[in-house]
């Protein structure tokens, strides 16, 4: 089935970090991320959802009165709801663990899934806070059956950084399950990390390192 590609070329305001300095930290660029978490319940065209997306993220990011100290957790708390309301957190799971998933069971899917969730939650938190205003351009957008690749541009400064988000249509709704920045894809970034951990060691350290990762966390 060919491709079908739209042109869009809209540059809209949007948080993000740079690249180089978070890749550093993990390799993850978690922080852009927010320019693709969608409002529930809002089905369309990908692009379409990205755009009505980055209006309720600026909304909340760009809202004085969570702008208090006292309202940083519930301010975070209100990003995390919508980026987990469009990202597919299962999806990208299943996508970084790669074959060891299949024999997983329910129950383990699901710590699995909880832990990664927590790993990538917390490290684009910190970066949507720092948020200074910069800009995304919109290229283009290609769907093949019930997938779909929305083609971006950060402006940041003098630089340009090709920013592309890979959505599964699930149910009507298009779900972020990857991310691809400069060419390199977030998940397939973390499936080499994660298959080193379990060639070397097993797939019971590697729960364990995430665990510890999540505790760290969580802690006050």
């Amino acid at each position: 089935m060919a491709s079908i590609v739209k042109n869009h070329n809209v540059v809209v305001r949007a948080p993000i970090c740079r690249p180089v300095v978070f890749w550093a930290q993990c390799a993850v660029l978690i922080g852009l991320w927010l320019v693709v978490a969608a409002t529930p319940g809002y089905a369309g065209a990908p692009t379409d959802s990205m755009k009505t997306t980055i209006n309720e993220v600026l909304r909340i990011v760009g809202e004085d009165a969570l702008k208090r100290p006292e309202k940083a957790e519930e301010r975070r708390q209100l990003l995390e709801q919508v980026v987990e309301a469009r990202f597919d957190y299962q999806e990208m799971s299943r996508r970084a663990l790669g074959a060891p998933w299949k024999t997983l069971s329910d129950e383990q899917k699901q710590e699995f899934v909880t832990l990664f969730r927590t790993l990538l939650t917390n490290s684009y938190a910190d970066k949507i806070e720092t948020y200074s205003g910069e800009g995304v351009q919109y290229l283009n957008e290609r769907t093949e059956k019930g997938y779909a690749e929305v083609r971006t541009k950060v402006l940041s400064g003098k630089a340009e950084i090709p920013l592309d988000y890979r959505l599964i249509n699930k149910a009507n709704d298009w779900r972020v399950y990857d991310v691809v920045v400069d060419g390199v894809s977030l998940v397939n970034n973390y499936r080499g990390q994660f298959t080193k951990i379990i060639r070397s060691s097993s797939y019971v350290d590697l729960v364990e390192q995430l665990r510890k990762k999540s505790e760290k966390i969580k802690a006050p």
